[in-house]
């Protein structure tokens, strides 16, 4: 299992994930009502940012193209920001730190 650490305005929430889905997917499951994920996982909306902790950047694949275009549009963007549902959770992530706007 991946433990995921959560920070959002609501409350702080440690999550126990299995591998193999994306990071939205995992939030959304745990009732993380935040992340909205709207467009379901399609990079299309942003509804799913959350912002790593920066000692987790560099361990996580950088974003794409099509990520990097839907980050340009969000407000309040930061260097830890990327999409949830562009994250793919693996043994390597266990510890995640994330926070949700």
């Amino acid at each position: 299992m991946i433990k995921i650490i959560i920070t959002s305005p609501v409350s702080d929430r440690h999550l126990s994930v299995a591998p193999g889905d994306s990071l939205m997917t995992a939030l959304r499951t745990a009732g993380v009502e935040e992340v909205e994920a709207m467009c379901g996982g399609a990079a299309a909306c942003g509804t799913c940012h959350v912002i790593l902790s920066p000692e987790w950047l560099a361990r996580v694949e950088p974003p794409g193209a099509d990520e990097e275009a839907m980050l340009d549009c969000i407000d309040g963007r930061e260097p830890g920001s990327r999409l949830s549902c562009q994250i793919g959770l693996t043994l390597e992530l266990d510890g995640l730190c994330v926070s949700v706007p």
